[in-house]
Parts: structure tokens; sequence; C-alpha cells
């Protein structure tokens, strides 16, 4: 058996899932729900289930379906008419949910999120407790972003991202990505006939970047939000597949370790739970650029960031939020929440921190931004 064979046949027994299912593949490409699909992806959790192994269910869909029930025929892009489509559509996306679970003796739980529920630390944690709980119950939790209520503040943009951060949550083993296409391809399909399957990659091989397209009218991701997904995915240490949701049994296949779809395999270290809490923050407020020594002794001597190393400001943001960390060149480095305001990051920025009190006439600590409040890597 191959190493890569080796990868698939682990993954396949491992505990716990996070599977994402996409608007196209729920709504047959925005034409009402594909309720017969729905039932079969249901069953196959059910089986899944039995076997021992815990899933969370990511949907779309919510928008699409409201819009047929309204008769759009295009998606909407005014808030409130998406709110609407949204609000409308939610009930019947659940209840199709719902009713496949009641056919396979499983019961259901929705699961409405926006970006400030992940980015609150008391709601994030109160979040996971309750996905852990009913995961415990053997309950299928539903999770769907929540349209309703989301505007660009809170939003987090699309359910791809959604699945990412919901690993995070639970510390998933594996994410599977169900989507109209085979998997990640090294090519267009819509405009490379022969374009093939990239059955293996590891999740931050940087070639994968310029392979991912976007998505279609009715949903808002593509390959490049799946990417994206998956990377955020293995901050938890779990491995992502992509694969075709139109394939018969496609969960069981993978559950067996079959060769499906496209393996993105993370080897990274799990990062501890509060940093994981951290980088699900995906809405910074702004961002401060560091000198070349300030880079160094982040990256490479786990050190706390001090206002000496911090060239430039930008933002207005308070105490506690979060801030995007820059190389000189401009490249992001990092993330961490600041223990000072924007206004008076700007007066002591490339001062030492013995004179703070004397810049600023108090101090209330003397890092910019606590290590145990960093987190550092290229992937946000």
């Amino acid at each position: 058996m191959s190493s890569t064979e080796q990868i698939r046949a682990a993954l396949g027994k491992s505990r716990r899932w996070v599977v994402k299912v996409g608007t196209a593949l729920t709504t047959n490409e925005g034409v009402g729900l594909n309720l017969p699909a729905i039932r079969d992806w249901v069953e196959q959790i059910a089986e899944l289930q039995s076997d021992g192994r815990e899933i969370v269910v990511v949907t779309s869909g919510s928008v699409a379906e409201g819009a047929a029930r309204l008769g759009w025929k295009k998606r909407p892009h005014v808030l409130n008419q998406l709110q609407a489509a949204a609000a409308i559509g939610q009930m019947g996306l659940m209840r199709g949910w719902d009713r496949a679970c009641e056919a396979f003796g499983r019961s259901a739980a929705q699961i409405l999120l926006t970006h400030e529920d992940l980015s609150d630390r008391q709601r994030y944690l109160n979040a996971r407790n309750t996905l852990w709980t009913l995961l415990d119950l053997g309950v299928l939790p539903i999770v769907n972003e929540n349209d309703t209520v989301a505007t660009a503040e809170i939003s987090l943009g699309d359910n791809d991202t959604l699945a990412g951060l919901v690993c995070n949550l639970i510390e998933a083993d594996l994410l599977v990505v169900l989507t109209d296409q085979a998997g990640l391809m090294n090519a267009d399909p819509r405009h490379v006939p022969d374009a093939e399957l990239i059955g293996y990659a590891e999740v931050d091989a940087p070639h994968l970047d310029r392979l991912a397209g976007d998505g279609g009218s009715w949903g808002r991701g593509g390959m490049r939000t799946k990417l994206r997904a998956a990377r955020l995915a293995a901050r938890s240490a779990t491995s992502t597949i992509i694969a075709s949701g139109r394939e018969p049994g496609v969960l069981r296949a993978i559950a067996t370790g079959n060769d499906v779809g496209s393996l993105l395999h993370s080897t990274r270290e799990k990062v501890a739970a509060r940093k994981q809490w951290l980088g699900g923050t995906i809405k910074a407020r702004g961002r401060l650029t560091l000198d070349a020594g300030a880079c160094k002794a982040l990256a490479g001597q786990g050190k706390s960031l001090l206002p000496v190393g911090v060239t430039a400001v930008e933002g207005d943001f308070s105490r506690g939020e979060l801030v995007v960390l820059l190389e000189p060149a401009g490249t992001e480095i990092g993330r961490g929440l600041v223990n000072y305001g924007a206004s008076e990051c700007r007066r002591i920025a490339g001062r030492p921190s013995q004179e703070i009190e004397a810049v600023l006439g108090y101090v209330r600590e003397p890092e910019l931004i606590h290590r145990d409040n960093l987190l550092l890597g290229v992937v946000f």
C-alpha cells in the first residue's frame, strides 16, 4: 500500500468529519431543493454514524431555495432581498435535511452562525460546546451561515470558509467538500476538456493557488474558496477531500479509503485551541507594518511584538481588537490582539517599551501584542 493509500485509509476511518455541501448540489443549480440527493447523503451519513463517526454538515442553499420559492431566476444582489430570500429558503432547506434524517432514524439540529459568533470568545466557546454536546447525543448538526441577519461587516462570505472554521471549532479529523466537480483539476474543465484531476497534494503546496478558480452564479465559492477552507481547516491538523457530490456513494467510498476526489493533506501540527479561535477572527480592524528585526523576533524566537518594531499603523481599532501584521514588503505574516488602540499605537510606534509611559502618561503592557495573542502564518 502506497503512502497516499495509507493516508486515505486512515482518514476514512477517522472519527470526526465536517461535510460541506454546496448550493449547486442542494438546489439543482438554483432550481428548487434536490431532496433525493439530500436523502442519499443522509443515508450515507447515518451509516457512518452507526460505524462510530461523528458528522457535522455545513449546507448552502437557503438563498437559492428562497429565490426559487419567490420565482426569481437570478441570485439577488440587494442586501435586504438576499436576507429575505435566505429567511424563506432556510425553512425549506432545514426541512429537507430534517425529513431525510427522520427517514433513517436520526435527529437533526439547526446551527446558524455569523462571523460575530466566531470572533467573540464567549460565543465561540458556546457554539463549540453546543456542537460537541450534539455529537455526543448522536445528533446530526446542520450548520449554515445566518444570511438573514448577516451584513458585509459580519458575513463570513461563503460556506466553504464557514466549513473550514467549523473544523477548527470542533477539532475535526477530516473536511469533506462535496461539489459539482470531480475535485481540484490541473486546469479549468470549463475551458480545458482534457483537464486532469489532482488526486493528492499537500494543502500548503504553492502551485495549488494558480489552479483554483471562481464559482458559479448561485454559490459564492469556487475552488479558490475551497482551497482557502482546506488551509483554514489545516490549523486543527484537519485534511480535506474535495469530491463530487453527484458520485454515487461518495461518502462511503471516502470512508473505505477509496481514491475519490482531491486529497489535500495537512502535515501541520495542530494549533492551540485559543489560537485557532484567533485565526477564526477573520475580520481584522487594522494593520501594523513591522521592521525586519521584529519579524525575525516573532517568527524565529517566539517573542511578543514590542512597539519598537512597528514602522506604520493603519486603521481605526481599539484595545483588544484584531490587527494584521505585515513584513516590510507588505506581505502578511500573522495576526494578533493589540494591547493599545490605534491612536496610542501611532504615538508609541518605533519607541522602546520603557518610553511608553513618558509618551502616553501610562503603561498598560510593555508589549504591543503578547505572544499568547499572536498567530503567525501565511494563510488567514
